[in-house]
C-alpha cells in the first residue's frame, strides 16, 4: 500500500511581549510609516529575558498535538526548523523531547533559515512516504531579535520571534502532495550572520547582516519561479490553487507572489502585519492562524513557498 502524509493538527506560540513600530521610535532613527510603507509591519512579538527558542517550540508542539487528537507517545519523529537553537548541542528538538514526554525517537534540527520550516515539512513527508513513520512532529522556531543589530535601522525593524508547528500522520490520500527545496550558497553574504564556533569567531555578538534590495529582488524572482515550477510538476493550474500560505517576510514581497499566481490577497494569509518576519516559524504561524479562524478549510489546496538566507527556497504543495 502506498503512503502519503497529511496534516493532522496545527498550532502555534507568540511571545507575550509585543513591540510596535511606535515603540521602535523610542529607541532607533525610524518611524510608523517609514516601517509600514516598506514592509507591512504595524508590530511583533519577541522574547522576554528567560524565554528561550524551545519555550516557544514546546508551546507550539503542545497546541499542534491537542488540535491533531495525537498523544505525545504516538509521535515517533521530531524534526525542527530554527537558526536560532538554545545551544550549540544539543539539538533544539532533543532539548524538548522530554519536555513533550516523548522518548526513543529520533529527533533533530533543520536549519535552512527562513525556509527552514520547508525544508523540516519535506524531510519529514519522505519519513511517513517510505514508512519510516506514522506520525512526526514539524515545527519551526526561531528567536531572532537575540541575532539584531539595533544600530541597524533597516533590518532590526523586520525581524520577531515565535514558534508554529504541524502534526504529520499517514495517509492513503495525499495531504502532502509534492515539496520541493533548493539552495545557492553562491549568495550567503547577502543574507548572514558571519559569526560562529566552527569558524573561530566567538570574539564579538553575533548579529544579522542583510543587503536589503539585492535580498528583495533575488526573493522576488525566485519565489515567482517556485510557483511555476511547483505548479508544472504536479501538472495544475494556477486556479487549483485555494490558498497561498507565504513566507511572511515582507508585504511587497508576498503581493508580488500573489500577482505571479493570479490570486487575488483576499486568498493569501498574510501575517506579517502583527507577526513581522519570524523566519522558520513564520509560515506554520500563519497556517495556523488561517486554520483556526475557519479561512483554510479541509479539502483546500495551498501553496506553501519560502525564500532564505543561503540562499534556500522551497515550496510544499498541500491538500488540507
Amino acid at each position: 500500500m502506498k503512503f502519503y502524509s497529511r496534516i493532522l493538527g496545527t498550532g502555534s506560540y507568540l511571545p507575550e511581549r509585543i513591540v510596535t513600530n511606535k515603540d521602535l521610535e523610542e529607541i532607533i532613527d525610524t518611524t510608523d510609516e517609514w516601517i509600514f510603507e516598506r514592509t507591512g509591519i504595524r508590530q511583533r512579538h519577541m522574547v522576554s529575558e528567560g524565554e528561550s527558542c524551545s519555550d516557544l517550540a514546546v508551546a507550539a508542539a503542545q497546541a499542534a498535538l491537542a488540535a491533531a487528537g495525537v498523544e505525545p507517545g504516538e509521535i515517533d519523529l521530531i524534526v525542527l526548523a530554527t537558526t536560532t537553537p538554545d545551544q550549540i548541542f544539543p539539538s533544539t528538538a532533543c532539548i524538548i523531547q522530554p519536555r513533550l514526554g516523548i522518548q526513543g525517537i529520533p529527533a533533530f534540527d533543520v536549519q535552512a533559515v527562513c525556509t527552514g520550516f520547508v525544508y523540516a515539512l519535506s524531510i519529514a513527508d519522505k519519513f511517513v512516504r517510505t514508512g519510516s513513520a506514522k506520525r512526526a512532529l514539524v515545527i519551526g522556531a526561531d528567536t531572532m531579535s537575540r541575532l539584531l543589530d539595533w544600530q541597524d535601522r533597516s533590518t532590526c525593524v523586520l525581524f520577531a520571534d515565535g514558534a508554529g508547528a504541524v502534526v504529520l500522520g499517514a495517509s492513503e490520500e495525499p495531504g502532502i502532495i509534492s515539496t520541493h527545496i533548493s539552495a545557492d550558497g553562491a549568495y550567503k553574504d547577502l543574507l548572514q550572520v558571519p559569526k560562529g564556533v566552527g569558524g573561530g569567531q566567538t570574539d564579538a555578538d553575533p548579529y544579522l547582516e542583510m543587503r536589503g534590495n539585492e535580498v528583495f529582488r533575488m526573493a522576488v524572482n525566485t519565489l515567482g519561479r517556485i510557483v511555476d515550477e511547483t505548479l508544472e510538476a504536479n501538472g495544475l493550474d494556477k486556479s487549483a490553487i485555494d490558498w497561498l500560505v507565504p513566507h511572511q517576510a515582507n508585504i511587497r514581497i508576498i503581493q508580488a507572489t500573489a500577482r505571479k499566481l493570479d490570486l487575488p490577497m483576499e486568498q493569501v494569509v498574510v501575517t506579517v502585519g502583527d507577526h513581522g518576519n519570524t523566519s522558520a516559524a513564520s509560515i506554520p504561524l500563519a497556517l495556523d492562524t488561517a486554520i483556526r479562524d475557519g479561512r483554510i478549510k479541509r479539502g483546500e489546496t495551498l501553496i506553501m513557498e519560502a525564500f532564505g538566507g543561503g540562499f534556500t527556497w522551497g515550496s510544499a504543495l498541500v491538500r488540507y
